[in-house]
Order: C-alpha cells, then structure tokens, then sequence
C-alpha cells in the first residue's frame, strides 16, 4: 500500500489550515469531493486505498481544528505506518514538539517547522515508508534562518535526495498551461550564464516525459531568453548559440518541440491549447503568465527527483492564515497530482518487472 507524506511546512502559514480543511471536508463528504475532481488522479476518493502521513507539530493542526475531534491518528514512530492500513497518521517529529510558532507571521520557529519536517520526508522516502511527498509552503528566508542553507523547497530536496540541484527541473502546472523552467531562484542578472545547451537538453526530456506519464499530447514550445527571441541575434545571442542547437538534439531524439520563441507571445497560444507544455529560461518569464491564469489551482511538481513531488502554487499566506478564506484548489490539485504520479510510477514498476 502506498503512503503519501505530508509536511505541514512554515506552521505560521496556510499549511496546518489547508490539511485541516481538506480531510475535514474528504471526511464527510468523499464522494462530493470525487464529484468536485479530487478523484481524478488517485483512484476512487470513496475508498481510495491511500495512507497519508502529516509530518509536523500536532498543535499547528488542532489550532485550525478548534474543538472537533481529529482525523488523524497519532504515530509514535513513522515505522507504525507500515502495519497500518488506508488512513491519515501523523508523526510529530521530537525537534517540534512544543515548539511555538506564531500565527500569521514570518519566524524562525516557522521555518525549524519546514526544514526539520522536510528532512524527516527525506528520510521516510529513502527508507521506502513513504512513495510521494506533498510539501505545503515555506519561507524561503525563515529556512534559511533556521540553519537550512537552500533557495527552496526544489534545492532542499534535490540536495537531500542526491540527485544535485543541476538534475532537476522545476515545473508548474495548471488546467491548461504546464510551464518548466530551465533555471529556477538565480538573481536575473546570473540568468543569461546559467542557459546552457546542457541545462535545456536535461528540462526538456524531463518535461516530455513528465508529460507522457500524464497523457498529455502535443509539442514542447520554448522560449528564447531575449527579447523577441533575439530577433536574428540583433538582440542577443542565445537563441542562435545555445537554444536552437539543443533543440536539434533533441529532435534528433524525437521529441516534439518548437522554438525557440518569443516570450511575451508564446503563451497567447499556449494558452489556447497549442502546446503540451512551455520550457521557460527563468523563473518570472514562465510563471507570470501562468500565475495570471491558474493562481488558485497550479501545483508546483520537481521533475528529476527520484521520488514524486509536489506542493501547492502559493507561498505561506501570512495575511490570510487562520481566517478559513483562502482557496483549497492548488493544495486539493498538489495532491491529486502526486497521487496520480505515485500510481503511474508503480505501473510502470510492474510493467518493468
């Protein structure tokens, strides 16, 4: 039976309120939810043969709980999880345990929260306790304040998990635009050093087969890096030295891709259903255009790790946590998504086998 981990994440933010409404809700009306979509990439929500393990301290959770009875169920040691059946569990790790974190602001205790629990995740995977990860968001600065010296949650793992920041891809996805990313968190200004023909053959593979897992058909578009693409190199010189070699490569290989392309019109069609998905040079040219379509409901997904990831779209939310107004769909979709990607990844294990 497979486990899907949970980390609770900044415990200050939306992460603790977000899982408290979801299972509360998936508790008395399952089926409602399957209606709604949350069936669609885990198997039947009525009797969906899931374990889920929160990773966090157990108080974050009964703040948003107020005096209802919890849904989950108390682990002394996450190695319980594996005589147990379909379920939510949680383990709260020792490090946490009585740890005040404040409601609504950024603080260190927040981001010991986000760190100590993501390094627990780690190990659960490793130890094969866990088969996915869902991470609910951080606090890139109150992480790193706490001792964890990352970016973010995609450097964190990809470090802890040995794969290396440079194997791994950053990629969000929504109802209709999925957008990777050849670079992640760099200032903009190390942006143009950092595209290499290397780095782009490497995000498009792992895109394309992302997107085969998923079903999704239809070409990989891409951009340039300049304006207008470079225009003919009169701009730069990118497009004409870096992206369009790569993209012979990997036409030599079979891929459908397109470009390079530029920037500033390439999701005008992309949003239209032209393409399977969009591989951007940084971080604001992908994700604005994505973020102005599918803010509440795109899930960040790191492509290259040796386990599923996933985490919802939105960072802490400070100003709206604990007021039991702010969107369950990007949280409610990270799940589905890393459900759906833990299945096709034992499918394609018992094919193999």
């Amino acid at each position: 039976m497979n486990t899907i981990l949970i980390t609770l994440g900044d415990t200050g933010g939306l992460g603790p309120e977000l899982v408290v409404r979801h299972f509360l809700e998936a508790a008395s009306d399952p089926c409602g939810l399957e209606a709604a979509g949350q069936g669609d990439a885990g198997g039947d929500s009525c009797d969906i043969g899931l374990r889920y393990l929160l990773l966090g301290p157990e108080s974050a959770l009964r703040t948003h709980l107020g005096a209802g009875e919890p849904f989950w169920t108390r682990l002394e040691a996450p190695e319980e999880l594996l005589e147990l059946g379909p379920g939510v569990y949680l383990f709260e790790p020792e490090e946490l345990a009585g740890l005040a974190c404040p409601l609504g602001t950024p603080s260190v205790a927040g981001g010991t929260c986000a760190g100590v629990s993501l390094e627990l995740a780690v190990r659960l995977l490793r130890d094969g306790i866990g088969q996915g990860l869902c991470t609910c968001p951080l606090n890139k600065a109150m992480l790193q304040d706490a001792g964890f010296d990352f970016p973010g949650h995609t450097e964190f793992l990809a470090e802890r998990l040995g794969v290396g920041r440079e194997n791994v891809c950053m990629h969000l996805g929504g109802p209709v635009l999925r957008v990777s990313l050849v670079t992640t968190h760099p200032r903009l200004r190390d942006v143009a050093d950092l595209i290499t023909q290397e780095r782009i053959l490497h995000c498009l593979r792992l895109t394309a087969a992302h997107m085969r897992a998923l079903g999704v058909a239809g070409p990989i578009a891409v951009c340039g890096l300049n304006p207008h693409a470079g225009e003919s190199g009169k701009i730069g010189s990118e497009e004409i030295e870096i992206i369009a070699p790569a993209l012979e490569v990997v036409r030599a290989e079979g891929l459908d891709v397109v470009g390079p392309l530029p920037g500033d019109t390439v999701f005008h069609f992309a949003a239209r259903g032209a393409y399977a998905a969009v591989l951007a040079m940084y971080h604001d040219q992908g994700l604005a255009p994505l973020k102005l379509m599918h803010f509440s409901e795109a899930v960040n997904v790191t492509l290259g790790l040796p386990y599923p990831r996933t985490s919802p779209d939105h960072g802490t939310g400070y100003d709206l946590a604990g007021k039991g107004s702010a969107s369950l769909e990007s949280f409610r979709a990270a799940l589905r998504m890393v459900e759906r990607m833990v299945e096709v990844r034992e499918e394609v294990r018992a094919v193999a086998e």
